[in-house]
């Protein structure tokens, strides 16, 4: 392994410690706990270190984003993988991103409510935003001759619910219900 390589690997494996202990604060005790100083002391870095990979918090909490993007993306092609027929796999992809939201309350906030650069349908939107779409589009193209607005609007349903049961203001005990709902709706099933 060549010094450049080596110093790649060492900067790449920084930036996994920065996250995971942004990710791993917010988890404990919410984003506003996680600040460049406590990730500095988390980490034993000092905060120079953390700003020469990222260029603010923002930018760290779009970096956890972006892992959780990765994660969605798995979930939601393991819920499609395991069904027996489209209306199933309708059903349980929309299912795994209620149980992926609500699991992961903290990630989930990084990807969706929190700020940062992150941009979606943009010609520069990144790969793994795209992926976790095109995760929700293999259920829906069976159904539907508009693929992008219905996944669009299965997306904006899924995520109205989850941020709905997520604050308490939806019972949890009919997801089921609203889900069919969802799914009958955008299949017309």
């Amino acid at each position: 392994m060549g010094v450049a390589e080596r110093k790649g690997k060492e900067r790449a494996e920084r930036e996994h410690r920065i996250t995971e202990a942004a990710r791993l604060i917010a988890e404990s005790e919410g984003w506003n706990a996680v600040t460049i100083r406590r990730l500095a002391e988390e980490i034993e870095y000092s905060q120079p270190v953390l700003y020469s990979h990222f260029k603010n918090r923002d930018a760290i909490v779009a970096a956890v984003a972006v892992e959780g993007f990765r994660e969605i993306t798995m979930a939601l092609h393991q819920a499609a993988r395991a069904s027996t027929d489209h209306r199933h796999a309708f059903e349980s992809v929309a299912l795994a991103y209620l149980a992926f939201a609500r699991e992961h309350p903290a990630l989930y906030e990084a990807m969706f409510t929190l700020p940062t650069d992150l941009r979606f349908a943009e010609v520069e939107t990144r790969s793994e935003l795209k992926n976790a779409f095109e995760a929700l589009a293999a259920v829906i193209s069976p159904s539907s001759a508009n693929v992008d607005v219905a996944t669009e609007t299965f997306w904006a349903a899924l995520h109205g619910l989850a941020e709905l049961e997520r604050s308490g203001r939806i019972k949890s005990s009919t997801r089921i219900e609203r889900v069919a709902l969802i799914v009958r709706g955008l299949s017309g099933w």
